[in-house]
């Protein structure tokens, strides 16, 4: 009777193995479910060199690919809303701008005269006693001073003109978020770079390998980590007026479930990361529960980055977001350098399924605790023959 109890129990912890608790899907169920089921809405890919390949020449978001623009400034010019002040000299006393002789005639009078700083109109003009409206968007001051010069001509004693932009307002760079001091910054006519203008506005606040620097010009804003600037002086673009910089803290993160040391969210606290290093902040496989070949990464993977490593997938139809599952076999010994070759993503998930006899056991010692009590009258009873 104790056999054929004990087999009837081992039937039924094989049959019921698929209703036991579990962390997630097992090896099995991932791998045969694109056959089994046409409904499946994920791409499941087994990395291979030829597939790293493809995946490290992603193209990200980079600065100096999307604006292209690394020439320092140009001549600066004036804009609307800038404020300018012009400051007129003649050659001699008693004209437009210059005082009379005094009384004793051998003192002359001043011979400048300062028109009070104005701001540049939308029309892009400013106001200049006898010369009535000039304009100045888009000038340099040198081509201002010719023109004033010019309509004061014959009215004025030889008049010298200094234009003076005192406050430059269209040639700044908006600077938000997580910096010592947020505001306007005005760019030198030397040129500003990103890092400059930050430095500027007293440095960023959060830690360099957690702050997201998202550069907005005109109706484009991309967003790159401020590590990739630091380490690659070519991101270090110069700005342009009316560019504005936000720099967010913003952790790269990624998720480890299953089978692993640690389930949690886990901060990358570098650049780069690849799979093997997250295998290791995630505590690595767990000796008793994790199976070698159920190495998975979730991500949701670039159309172009897909159609390079499987030009037939029948899910680039979807969008320009496609649900991607890759594999990493770590029984095979090449499955170590594979690891090294992927690099991890934002919101990655990295999951490790329970190996097959994991499940065995679970359901052996849920039917043991439920059978204990059977077992042991059935011993009584054999006591009392």
């Amino acid at each position: 009777m104790r056999v054929g109890l004990i087999a009837v129990i081992c039937g039924i912890a094989a049959a019921g193995c698929s209703n036991l608790p579990a962390s997630g899907p097992s090896t099995a169920d991932i791998v045969n479910q694109p056959a089994e089921n046409s409904q499946t809405l994920f791409e499941l890919i087994d990395l291979a060199p030829a597939a790293l390949t493809a995946l490290n020449i992603r193209a990200s978001d980079r600065f100096s690919s999307s604006f292209g623009d690394r020439r320092g400034a140009i001549e600066s010019r004036i804009g609307v809303g800038d404020f300018v002040a012009v400051t007129i000299w003649e050659a001699g006393a008693g004209g437009l701008f210059s005082a009379p002789l005094t009384t004793d005639r051998f003192t002359p009078g001043s011979r400048t005269a300062t028109i009070p700083e104005q701001a540049v109109a939308r029309d892009g003009t400013i106001s200049v006693p006898y010369a009535g409206r000039v304009r100045v968007a888009g000038k340099t001051a040198a081509e201002v001073q010719a023109t004033i010069e010019e309509r004061l001509a014959g009215k004025a004693i030889q008049p010298q003109i200094l234009v003076t932009v005192s406050r430059q307002i269209s040639s700044t760079v908006a600077v938000t978020g997580e910096v010592g001091a947020s505001g306007r910054i005005p760019l030198s006519t030397k040129g500003d770079r990103i890092l400059e203008v930050i430095a500027t506005a007293g440095g960023v606040r959060a830690p360099v390998n957690e702050t997201e620097i998202r550069l907005t010009r005109g109706s484009r804003t991309v967003a790159v980590p401020m590590l990739t600037i630091v380490n690659n002086p070519a991101e270090n673009i110069y700005l342009q007026g009316g560019d504005t910089l936000t720099l967010v803290r913003n952790p790269r993160t990624f998720i480890a479930a299953g089978a692993t040391g640690r389930n949690a969210e886990i901060p990358f606290e570098a650049d780069t990361m690849n799979l093997a290093q997250a295998l290791a902040k995630a505590g690595g496989l767990l000796d008793f529960r994790a199976d070698p070949e159920g190495v998975f990464l979730y991500r949701f993977e670039a159309a172009e980055t897909l159609r390079r490593i499987k030009p037939d997938s029948p899910y680039l139809a979807y969008g320009r977001r496609v649900p991607v599952i890759y594999r990493v076999n770590m029984r095979d010994p090449n499955g170590l350098f594979v690891a090294q070759g992927l690099r991890m993503q934002q919101g990655d998930i990295l999951y490790v399924s329970n190996a097959p006899l994991t499940d065995v056991q679970k359901a052996f010692s849920v039917f043991q605790s439920l059978s204990s009590p059977a077992v042991q009258g059935v011993g009584l009873a054999s006591g009392f023959r």
